[in-house]
């Protein structure tokens, strides 16, 4: 039996200064662990975020899912490009450079 798993695009927020960390995932509660667990360990592949984690703590930090995505029966349907979509959807959205967030711009969420 196959198992369903909530899929879409989350962003870890940092309640201090409002920056976000913004991506998609097919399984958006394992991604959320993963994260936690290379936060809590200093192993973050991001250093920013890694950074602020530290300086702030984890209670200035929240996970919160933007959108999910259903799954279609569609033989058509592609779960992977679909969270592509949406997620470039939301860094054009919520532009999370600089100030705003953890990215860089040199970061390309491409539409596939």
């Amino acid at each position: 039996k196959n198992m369903k798993f909530r899929a879409g695009v989350f962003q870890i927020r940092n309640l201090a200064n409002n920056k976000v960390f913004v991506e998609g995932s097919s399984n958006l509660d394992k991604i959320w662990n993963r994260h936690l667990v290379q936060l809590k360990f200093g192993g973050h592949p991001n250093k920013d975020l890694q950074k602020d984690w530290a300086t702030y703590g984890e209670a200035n930090f929240v996970y919160e899912i933007l959108a999910e995505i259903e799954e279609s029966d569609d033989p058509d349907f592609n779960l992977n490009k679909e969270i592509k979509l949406l997620t470039a959807m939301y860094f054009d959205e919520l532009q999370p450079f600089g100030e705003k967030g953890y990215h860089k711009k040199s970061e390309n969420i491409t539409k596939p």
